[in-house]
């Protein structure tokens, strides 16, 4: 098989996955799993490429080794702490349901299938290496390997401090400050930017993999201007107006730096 038709057949199983989330949230009126859905379709277009792809075999295992860890991890996360462990509807999406009224299953259809448009687009690092025919592992993937080590790692030790912040009690309504978010605001986003950045720089090793490189770029537009910070931001302003406030003066909005005084 060629890349064209392997990213057909990927396009088609993420197209699939989020039609068939659709129908759930019709049953469920709670369209949070498609955050999940997500996560798990960008680890199941990796191995599908795996599969699929005629690169060599370290490069196609390579590719697995980052990415199916990333996707099972980022998945379970949002599925024990986005879906099992929430009572009702994510308030984003809530919120998508009361703006829409009575167009809310057309759009949240529209909403599903450009979510599998963009783990088709996050899918292209994986597709890119999995066609890659060098027959050895050079100097720019293990950069990238390395970058996206940093990432891992970065996200993980974030996600543990927030969630260690917010299980005691004293610190309800207060801004967390400890480890990695005394020098960030958004340090989870920062590292899984680097996640993408590392996968993108694996991928530059391989044909045409220069086109990787609009994965970590996309993510940041998003990050940045759509839906990583500026309703995060929002709503933390909301919780804990002045606190928030200081918080945002002192502290880096991104890459971690050392906070002012």
């Amino acid at each position: 098989m060629n890349t064209w038709v392997v990213l057909g057949i990927g396009a088609a199983l993420a197209a699939s996955l989020m039609g068939s989330l659709w129908l759930l949230q019709l049953r469920t009126h709670d369209a949070t799993p498609v955050d999940v859905g997500w996560a798990y379709g960008i680890g199941l277009l990796a191995i599908l490429d795996a599969l699929l792809g005629r690169g060599c075999v370290s490069q196609r295992l390579l590719e697995l080794l980052l990415v199916v860890p990333w996707s099972l991890r980022l998945g379970t996360y949002v599925l024990r702490r986005g879906v099992l462990g929430r009572e009702g509807e994510d308030r984003r999406y809530a919120e998508m349901r009361r703006r829409y009224g009575a167009s809310t299953n057309r759009n949240f259809l529209v909403f599903f299938e450009f979510q599998a448009l963009l783990v088709v687009v996050f899918s292209l690092p994986s597709l890119l290496v999995s066609f890659d025919h060098t027959r050895r592992i050079g100097p720019l993937e293990w950069v990238g390997v390395a970058v996206w080590l940093v990432g891992v790692l970065g996200e993980a030790s974030a996600d543990r401090q927030l969630a260690r912040f917010k299980a005691e009690p004293a610190n309800r309504g207060r801004t967390a400050r400890v480890g990695l978010w005394r020098y960030s605001r958004h340090p989870n986003y920062f590292f899984e930017w680097l996640i993408w950045v590392g996968l993108a720089l694996v991928a530059l090793a391989a044909p045409h993999g220069a086109v990787g490189l609009v994965t970590p770029v996309l993510l940041l537009v998003l990050i940045l201007f759509v839906t990583g910070i500026p309703p995060s931001e929002q709503q933390a302003l909301r919780s804990r107006g002045e606190d928030y406030r200081r918080y945002q003066q002192e502290t880096s909005v991104f890459v971690p730096w050392f906070p002012k005084r």
